[in-house]
C-alpha cells in the first residue's frame, strides 16, 4: 500500500536546488529576455524558448466542465470495516483494506469563477485507487435528481444555465427559463423540495451528506447480487447556513467552502465521512410503492436502514489545483469486480456522457494517463497512440488474440479479479417508453415536506418566494403554484401569499408537457400526493444525528486594546479544548494590547471580517476595549447580523454594553433571546460552559418568524 501511495505522489517535486529547463529538460540560461537581432531589434522566430513558453501559456486553459465547473478536492484514505464480505467481492471493501482516494466537491450550475454559496446541488465524487483498478463513486449531496431519463439532461442544464440571450444570471436558478422547465416537468418536484431546502446551502463541505443517487448492485464472491443505494454520512453532522447569510458570504468570501476545507486539512482537522449502503434483496425489488430504478425517488431509511461499510478521511490538500482538481476525470463506468449497474435510465445515459466529456475537455482518449487519473493497478491492453499518449508500449503486437506475444495480455477469469457483468435476464421490445411505475411525482415531494421542522419549512417557503419572485412571467409562477398544490396545499398557499397571487385552478394549467407526440397524456400524468405519505426523520437536518459537537466551529472574539486578558483566556481555553477555532477580530490588524500580559496577534479586522464567516461571537470584558468597539459601527453590525442569523452570542463584563447598544439599533430582543449568554463576572465565571452549551445547539430558530 505504501508503494501505491508513492506511485500517486510520483510527480511531486520538493527539491530546492532545481534548474530552469524547457519541457524537454534543456537548462535555460536566460528566461527574462527574448532572442533579438540586436538589443533593440526584432525578435527572431528561431527563439524556441520564447515560443515554447508562450505557446504553453496560450493553451493553459482547457474547457471548463459544462456542469460541476466550480470544484475543490482533497486526497485521503478509505478504510473498510469488517462486515462487508457477504455484500461484495470488491477488494477495497474487504475487512481492514486501506485504499487511496481523491474526492472532488462542486457546485453544478455556475462557472469556475462563481461563488461557493450558490443555492445549488453539490457534486460529491470519489475516486478509489483500488488494487483491482479505479472505482469512481460519482454522486451529489442530494439523494434524488430532477429527471428520470438522461435524454432530458441537456434540456435541464440549458434551462438552469444563464439564459442564452443575455448570459444572465450566473450560478442561479432564480430565473424564467429554469422555472418554465420545472413548471411543466412534474418529475422534478421531489428534487425541487431538496434544492429549495437548507440542503442546497451547506455550512461546510465537511458537513454535508453524499449520495450515489442511482440504484447499483453489489455482488459477492458467490455471485449473489443485491440492490444498493450509496450514502456518505459526515462525522461532523449535517449543517447549513441561512439564505441571507449565504448571500452575504458570497460577497465577503466567495471561496468560503474551498477555504474551509483547505484550512481544516492544513490544521489537521481531517474531513471524515462514513460510507454506507441501503441493501434491497433482488426478490424485494418491487415491494415498494416506487420504482428502484427511478432516480427521482429515495428509499426512506426507516424502511431500509443504512449499513456502514467503511470510513473516508481526507487528509492532504492537492499540490496543484489544475493538475489534480481540474484535470481529474470521474466516470460512472469506472467499476471494479463486485459492483455493477442497474437499468436506471438516467444512469445508463450518463455512462456515455462522461467519456464524451473527457474527450472534449482533456484532449483525447488518453486522459487516463494524466497522473491524477492513473490506476495504481497495472494497465495492460492493446489500445495505442492517440493525442498526448504518454505510455511507451513495447513489443510487436497490439491485438488479440495473438500467438506472437504468447497470447498476452490474457483475459482474466473471475477467480483472477476479472470483471464480469451481472447476468440479468432482459426480455422486451425495442421501444421508447417510460414504465408506469415511474409516474408518481408528488408523494415523495410531500414526504420531504412533511419531514421538515417548522423552521425548515419556513426556509423552503422563503426560498420558493425568492426564486419565483425573480421570475418575470406570471404564467410560469401560476404553473408552479399548481405544481405545489399537488404536493401540499399549505405549502402552495404560503408561497402564493408571498407572490401576491391567488391559487389558479389546475384545470387551467397543463402540468406535463414532457409527453411523446403519440402517447396518451393520462399515462404520464401523476396523481396529487396522498394524505398518508408520512414522514422520515432522516430527511430533516434539524433531527439529524451528530449535530451537538462544536469541533472546527469558528468563533469570532470581538476586542480592542484594553481587553480583559483573564476573560479572553478563560473563554479561548474552554473553546479550543472542545475543538473550536477561535479568531481574534479587532478594529485594525497588528497586535492587541490587553489589560495585562503580552500583546496578542490579531487574526482579522472589522474591515475584512463579518459575522457570516463565523459560527458564534464572543465579546470579552475590559472598559477600554468595550468603549473602542462601541465607536465602531462595523462591530455593532457584526453582532446584529449574528443575532439575526440565530447564532450563539456571549459577552462578559463591559462587553455586555456592546450587546445593549446592538439591541437598541435593530435587534430589540437580543439580550432576552435564546442563545445569548452574558456574565458580569471574570475569571471563575461559568460563562464558557454556558456558551459551549449554546454552541452545541448551533442555531436558535426561535429568533426567526415562523411562516407555518
Amino acid at each position: 500500500m505504501n508503494e501505491k501511495l508513492k506511485e500517486l505522489d510520483r510527480n511531486r517535486e520538493d527539491s530546492t536546488d532545481q534548474f530552469l529547463t524547457t519541457n524537454q529538460g534543456l537548462r535555460v540560461s536566460d528566461d527574462q529576455n527574448s532572442l533579438k537581432a540586436g538589443s533593440r531589434g526584432p525578435t527572431l522566430l528561431e527563439d524556441f524558448i520564447l515560443r515554447e513558453k508562450i505557446t504553453h501559456f496560450d493553451h493553459e486553459r482547457i474547457p471548463e466542465r459544462v456542469v460541476h465547473a466550480r470544484g475543490v478536492a482533497a486526497h485521503g484514505i478509505f478504510e473498510a470495516y469488517d462486515s462487508n464480505t457477504d455484500l461484495s467481492r470488491a477488494h477495497f471493501l474487504q475487512p481492514g483494506v486501506k485504499t487511496p482516494v481523491f474526492t472532488r466537491f462542486s457546485t453544478v450550475a455556475g462557472s469556475r469563477g462563481s461563488t461557493d454559496l450558490a443555492r445549488d446541488v453539490r457534486g460529491f465524487a470519489v475516486k478509489f485507487y483500488t488494487e483491482e483498478g479505479v472505482f469512481d463513486l460519482v454522486g451529489n449531496n442530494m439523494p434524488v435528481f430532477f429527471i428520470q431519463d438522461a435524454i432530458k439532461f441537456p434540456d435541464l442544464i440549458h434551462a438552469v444555465k444563464p439564459e442564452p440571450n443575455n448570459e444572465i444570471p450566473q450560478a442561479a436558478s432564480a430565473h424564467d427559463t429554469f422555472w418554465d422547465f420545472i413548471s411543466v416537468t412534474p418529475e422534478s418536484m421531489h428534487m425541487i423540495m431538496w434544492v429549495m431546502s437548507d440542503r442546497a446551502i451547506p455550512r461546510s463541505l465537511r458537513m454535508m451528506e453524499g449520495f450515489g443517487v442511482h440504484t447499483f448492485r453489489l455482488i459477492n464472491k458467490e455471485g449473489k447480487a443485491r440492490f444498493v443505494k450509496f450514502h456518505w454520512k459526515p462525522m461532523l453532522g449535517v449543517h447549513s447556513v441561512v439564505w441571507d447569510e449565504a448571500q452575504l458570504i458570497s460577497g465577503r468570501d466567495p471561496d468560503f467552502h474551498r477555504r474551509d476545507l483547505w484550512d481544516a486539512i492544513e490544521n489537521g482537522d481531517f474531513a471524515e465521512w462514513e460510507l454506507g449502503v441501503q441493501v434491497v434483496e433482488e426478490e424485494d425489488e418491487h415491494k415498494f410503492d416506487f420504482d428502484l430504478l427511478d432516480s427521482t425517488k429515495l428509499i426512506p431509511e426507516e424502511l431500509v436502514p443504512v449499513v456502514p461499510l467503511g470510513k473516508m478521511t481526507l487528509n492532504r490538500n492537492p499540490d496543484n489545483y489544475f493538475a489534480e482538481t481540474e484535470q481529474v476525470a470521474f466516470h460512472l463506468g469506472h467499476l471494479v469486480p463486485g459492483i455493477d449497474f442497474t437499468n436506471d435510465p438516467l444512469l445508463q445515459g450518463r455512462l456515455f456522457s462522461y467519456t464524451d466529456t473527457q474527450l472534449k475537455r482533456l484532449g483525447g482518449p488518453n486522459f487516463h494517463e494524466i497522473p491524477i487519473n492513473r490506476s495504481v493497478a497495472p494497465v495492460h491492453n492493446n489500445q495505442r497512440d492517440g493525442h498526448m499518449r504518454q505510455e511507451i508500449n513495447k513489443g510487436q503486437t497490439s491485438y488479440s488474440p495473438n500467438k506472437i506475444a504468447g497470447g498476452c495480455p490474457f483475459q482474466a477469469g473471475q477467480d483472477m479479479s476479472g470483471f464480469t457483468s451481472y447476468a440479468e435476464r432482459v426480455d422486451g421490445q425495442k421501444i421508447r417508453e417510460r414504465s408506469e411505475s415511474f409516474v408518481d411525482h408528488y408523494n415523495q415531494a410531500k414526504l420531504f415536506w412533511n419531514s421538515q421542522s417548522d423552521t425548515e419549512k419556513t426556509h423552503i417557503v422563503k426560498a420558493l418566494r425568492f426564486e419565483l419572485g425573480k421570475v418575470k412571467m406570471e404564467d410560469i409562477r401560476k404553473r408552479m403554484l399548481v405544481q405545489l398544490v399537488q404536493v401540499d396545499q399549505t405549502l402552495a398557499n404560503l408561497v402564493a401569499q408571498g407572490l401576491g397571487l391567488d391559487l389558479p385552478s389546475s384545470k387551467d394549467v397543463q402540468l406535463n408537457l414532457g409527453v411523446p407526440a403519440d402517447a396518451d397524456p393520462a399515462k404520464y400524468q401523476s396523481k396529487p400526493a396522498r394524505d398518508d405519505v408520512g414522514s422520515s426523520q432522516a430527511l430533516s437536518i434539524e433531527s439529524h444525528p451528530g449535530k451537538q459537537g462544536i469541533k472546527t466551529r469558528q468563533v469570532a472574539v470581538l476586542a480592542a486594546d484594553g481587553v480583559k486578558a483573564a476573560d479572553l483566556k478563560a473563554m479561548k481555553d474552554a473553546l479550543t479544548a472542545e475543538g473550536a477555532m477561535v479568531k481574534l477580530i479587532a478594529p485594525r490588524l497588528g497586535m492587541l494590547k490587553p489589560d495585562s500580559g503580552e500583546a496578542m496577534k490579531i487574526d482579522g479586522s472589522l474591515q475584512t471580517e463579518a459575522s457570516v464567516l463565523y459560527d458564534a461571537v464572543y465579546v470579552p470584558g475590559g472598559k477600554a476595549s468595550a468603549d473602542a468597539l462601541l465607536q465602531e459601527s462595523d462591530a455593532i453590525r457584526f453582532v446584529r447580523e449574528a443575532f439575526q442569523h440565530c447564532k450563539p452570542i456571549a459577552a462578559s463584563g463591559e462587553g455586555v454594553e456592546l450587546l445593549k447598544t446592538t439591541a437598541s439599533s435593530g435587534a430589540e430582543k437580543l439580550l432576552e433571546s435564546d442563545g445569548v449568554v452574558t456574565s458580569t463576572e471574570t475569571g471563575g465565571s461559568d460563562l464558557p460552559e454556558k456558551f459551549i452549551k449554546a454552541m452545541k445547539q448551533h442555531r436558535f430558530w426561535s429568533r426567526e418568524k415562523s411562516l407555518v
